[in-house]
């Protein structure tokens, strides 16, 4: 697929000539920038993180079925989230590879595009959950008590209500780091997580709300933030930015380059969701102990994934835009020096975690059972992640170099035939524990990070027949 119009055409032989042939001695990124980009997305990451965490310990004080009902619908949320910001990935990759090439018109042209393109995607999950909610729930995860679809079913509608304020905060967040400022977004997150912890102890604690006060405060937190990054993204200092109505017109051009990348992204973010969905379908099925087990320990593993989801978002960015500038070498230089810098992250946060995990679950305030569960899902994952990030940051800097194909093939395939399968023949007809769901996983991993080695190898070549 042609993804430049004929009208850049002369730009890109122009910048093409100076670099492609003979990369630039200078760094696209000083270490003091790559800085300034890393540490907000870190920071927002682990706001995100707390938060959730925060939520679920509220909502413990409401009792195991309260739990397990936000667990569910926090996972059907995610495949419906997941796929929002993968859209965003799209927008991302074109800004940033068109501000690599100097081309600034079109990147600003390509983030109205964007935000139409997210809008327009949000409202639509909005209409599915509010029609079929009921009975997506019970389509996806059977027959659990009447208690904890009860509390689904209430999360569930007023959460969906968000998700078009979500993807406009998205949207722009994403603008601001093709952009390489990471920091307004993160300020923006900081303030949309504060709202959203002190609104659910207010609602929860003062108002006795039960579920409805975890997902009110997302709704209006979600809504103050959207807001604020729209306003924050017509100030005229901005390479990028979105000033008018006008701007949101229709451009096919553009589009298709955004979706190019964005729709096989979101296709495997809501496939890898929707195993994750299955999976959590296959826990219900053991028992409440399980499910809440399974969910305190998933959202303290969560913990683990923050750096090197802020390693990916900013690959986006730095990759993108050393692929716009003809620097393949580049490129693969800085994707490996994002990927060691979040080994270092782990070689802290796996050790806190997995040596003081029986500390950090009596936070939930689980039963026996549900925390002897949580320990040794906690502690298996711990040891896993050496695996994790060569599986997951490898294909960040491939998306960003426009091989997208592939690694939405693969990681499909990957995530059923092996995550999937494995965990159902391991516990339903191999009758194992439930940590065998996540020895599928570690499988999934292992699998991923063969295959996307092998195909990083090639990744300079690469670039550079995408911009010949």
């Amino acid at each position: 697929m042609k993804l430049f119009p004929k009208s850049l055409s002369k730009s890109l032989s122009n910048s093409s000539s100076g670099s492609s042939s003979e990369p630039s001695a200078k760094p696209l990124f000083s270490n003091s920038e790559l800085y300034n980009l890393l540490w907000p997305l870190v920071v927002e990451q682990l706001l995100n993180v707390l938060v959730g965490m925060v939520d679920v310990v509220m909502v413990a004080s409401l009792g195991e079925a309260a739990v397990s009902g936000v667990s569910l619908v926090d996972s059907l949320n995610q495949l419906l989230i997941q796929f929002l910001a993968a859209l965003t990935t799209g927008g991302t990759v074109v800004c940033s590879q068109f501000i690599g090439m100097k081309c600034m018109k079109e990147a600003r042209q390509s983030a109205g595009q964007l935000i139409l393109i997210t809008l327009g995607g949000a409202l639509a999950i909005v209409l599915l959950c509010l029609i079929g909610g009921r009975h997506l729930l019970a389509g996806i995860f059977g027959q659990v008590e009447d208690a904890v679809m009860n509390s689904a079913r209430l999360y569930l509608m007023i959460t969906s209500l968000s998700f078009p304020f979500l993807a406009l905060y998205n949207s722009g967040a994403a603008l601001f780091r093709a952009m390489g400022n990471s920091r307004i977004s993160m300020k923006v997150s900081l303030l949309m997580n504060g709202l959203n912890i002190v609104g659910n102890a207010i609602c929860i604690y003062g108002l006795k709300m039960n579920v409805a006060g975890v997902a009110i405060p997302t709704l209006i937190s979600r809504m103050v933030a959207a807001l604020l990054i729209l306003w924050l993204l017509q100030k005229p200092q901005n390479d990028i930015r979105v000033s008018h109505i006008s701007e949101l017109k229709p451009q096919p051009g553009l589009i298709r380059k955004i979706l190019y990348i964005g729709v096989p992204s979101g296709i495997e973010s809501s496939m890898f969701q929707m195993g994750k969905l299955t999976l959590q379908s296959l826990v219900s099925t053991l028992g409440t102990a399980s499910i809440a087990g399974y969910a305190v320990a998933f959202n303290l593993v969560t913990f683990l994934y923050l750096p090197g989801n802020a390693m990916g978002l900013g690959m986006t960015t730095v990759v993108g835009r050393c692929v716009g500038a003809s620097e393949p070498e580049q490129a693969k230089r800085y994707a490996w020096k994002l990927i060691f810098i979040n080994y270092a992250f782990l070689a802290v946060l796996a050790p806190v975690l997995g040596i003081g995990r029986g500390l950090w679950i009596t936070l939930y305030n689980l039963s026996g059972e549900s925390a002897r569960i949580a320990s040794g899902l906690v502690l298996s994952h711990c040891i896993a992640m050496i695996i994790w990030p060569l599986a997951f940051l490898l294909p960040y800097a491939l998306r960003a170099a426009n091989d997208v194909k592939f690694t939405t093939f693969i990681a499909i395939f990957s995530m059923w035939v092996f995550r999937v399968s494995l965990a159902y023949l391991f516990v339903k007809y191999m009758h194992r524990s439930i940590l065998y769901i996540w020895y599928a996983m570690y499988i999934d991993w292992i699998f991923r990070m063969i295959v996307f080695l092998w195909r990083f190898r090639g990744y300079a070549d690469r670039i550079r027949r995408f911009r010949a």
